[in-house]
């Protein structure tokens, strides 16, 4: 780089002037955009070519044991020097840099002997001219650094140096907060795009409202009536029903019937996380706070600001959660796991549970001040079988809109057998046995096999029981058809075989449920 000769005076132009300030704060108001990083790193070099001059700036980041440069400037900066990279083992002085994080001014005798000039076979620098590394770090973490360098002669001053530390620190939070930005709208592409595809499972906004509008018996009617009423209010609403009856498509319905439905629709299920993670899904971490926590992570409620979270299974979840759960409706502010500094968001909660909660507050399982919060607007779903004449609806609307083009349609069999039917899995349960039909039956009429519905678990506690038959409690008669499930998959869970797609539920709530029961899975392999 540079040999030490006379020194020269700092231009009197160079002190921090109120434009050097305001391109500093624009500089730091640039990182906030997700794709400026770039910007930032080309912006911060020509800003600081208006308090020190250079015939040449290179700002390099560390990657590994290998600095690359990212952004050069000045009349030097052509493209052998942007694609040019340096070994950090064979330059001690810059190691030195970046240790100490303290710019350094080099002389000659920092590149005698193996370590040489960084630009030694790439440019011809005269022997005396000035030359300058500025380290850049943040926290404990090094991001590379910045080398100035200018053909005249004779050393940058220590005012130079100081001013270029200082830009130095500013860049380093500038190019940290633009890093960060870029990995949160990474995040919450990627939870968006999962939420499309979620989305997409249920069938969509659209999709939601015809399926739940679609429905005329009274019940339906009525909850659909008190779904319009609820969805502009940013109260919580508790949506109730058993597994299978469609408290997602209410959520979903809900959603895009308020003054949030152009924002994101986020969905996490209480019951398919473990405890100790259950906080970091929906508040989010900072890095190091716990093992494997190498990174910063925004959970749901950020990802769900401006929209609407619904919280599945909230029956599920554990205690510490509904704590810091019963804050954020209280405040619309929460902290990260690690950290101590508050996150405020603006987040609608809906909340959907088979539990009944009002036992789980009895029992001391679920916390009262959070269901009363939550209770304020509740609605309850009625299982299919108490609205028969919706399975039919339902069915032959989806036949419509999945198989219609194929010439598909239910026979007088099949619509008998749809209408009658106790489907104990509710909604889930039929549009499983009609998707299957929709495999089984390309081009012609459904019949009752294609829908793969057999005899009743328990004739005893069937409608075609006698009157003076023994009863059993719900719950025991819930025990007895989840273990014949399990009985005839031979305790599998999971699968188009599995005992969940026979109950037409999902997994994690089968296993949750089977955790109520006191059923375990090794009993029936």
């Amino acid at each position: 780089m540079s040999t030490t000769t006379d020194p020269v005076s700092a231009p009197a132009d160079l002190a921090p002037t109120l434009d050097h300030v305001t391109e500093l704060g624009d500089l730091t108001a640039l990182a906030a955009r997700p794709e400026s990083l770039g910007d930032v790193r080309q912006r911060a070099l020509r800003a600081l070519a208006s308090v020190i001059p250079y015939d040449l700036a290179a700002l390099y980041e560390l990657q590994d044991d290998t600095l690359v440069v990212r952004a050069a400037e000045g009349r030097l900066a052509d493209a052998r020097v942007r694609r040019h990279s340096l070994k950090l083992g064979r330059f001690p002085t810059l190691r030195q840099a970046l240790e100490t994080r303290r710019p350094l001014r080099l002389s000659h005798h920092d590149h005698i002997g193996d370590e040489g000039d960084p630009y030694d076979g790439l440019l011809d620098l005269p022997p005396g001219h000035a030359c300058m590394v500025v380290p850049l770090f943040t926290g404990d973490r090094a991001l590379g650094l910045i080398t100035l360098d200018q053909s005249s002669c004779g050393p940058y001053t220590p005012e130079m140096l100081e001013i270029a530390g200082v830009y130095g620190q500013v860049l380093s939070l500038a190019m940290a907060y633009a890093e960060q930005a870029r990995q949160l709208d990474r995040y919450r592409r990627q939870l968006r795009e999962q939420n499309r595809l979620l989305v997409a499972e249920l069938g969509g906004d659209e999709v939601a409202i015809r399926r739940l509008t679609a429905c005329a018996s009274p019940a339906m009617e009525a909850l659909v009536a008190m779904c319009r009423q609820v969805a502009p209010s940013p109260l919580p609403v508790l949506i109730q029903g058993e597994t299978g009856v469609g408290k997602e498509v209410v959520a979903r319905a809900i959603h895009a019937w308020s003054d949030r439905a152009g924002g994101p629709f986020v969905s996490l299920n209480c019951a398919a996380l473990p405890e100790g993670l259950i906080e970091s899904e929906l508040f989010g971490h900072v890095r190091g706070a716990y093992s494997g926590a190498d990174r910063d992570r925004p959970g749901r409620f950020v990802t769900a600001s401006g929209g609407t979270l619904l919280l599945d299974e909230l029956g599920d979840m554990p205690p510490s959660a509904q704590a810091r759960l019963l804050r954020v409706l209280q405040e619309g502010r929460f902290e990260p796991v690690g950290s101590d500094k508050s996150v405020q968001v603006d987040v609608r909660v809906l909340a959907a549970t088979h539990v009944d909660l009002t036992r789980a507050v009895a029992e001391g399982r679920f916390r009262a001040d959070l269901y009363y919060r939550l209770a304020a607007l509740p609605l309850v779903v009625p299982p299919l079988r108490e609205r028969p004449q919706d399975a039919l609806t339902i069915a032959e609307a989806f036949i419509q809109e999945r198989g219609g083009r194929r010439g598909m349609s239910l026979s007088a069999e099949a619509r008998a057998v749809i209408s009658a039917a106790p489907w104990p899995g509710n909604t889930r349960q039929l549009l499983n046995a009609l998707e299957r039909a929709l495999l089984l039956a390309p081009g012609r009429a459904i019949t009752p096999a294609d829908l793969g519905l057999g005899p009743a678990v328990s004739p005893a506690v069937g409608d075609d029981a006698p009157d003076d038959a023994p009863l059993v409690t719900l719950e025991e008669a819930e025990r007895r058809h989840v273990a014949a499930a399990l009985r005839r998959t031979q305790g599998k869970v999971y699968g188009d075989d599995g005992a969940a797609a026979l109950l037409g539920m999902k997994p994690s709530t089968l296993q949750s449920l089977m955790q109520r029961l006191g059923l375990k899975r090794e009993s029936f392999v």
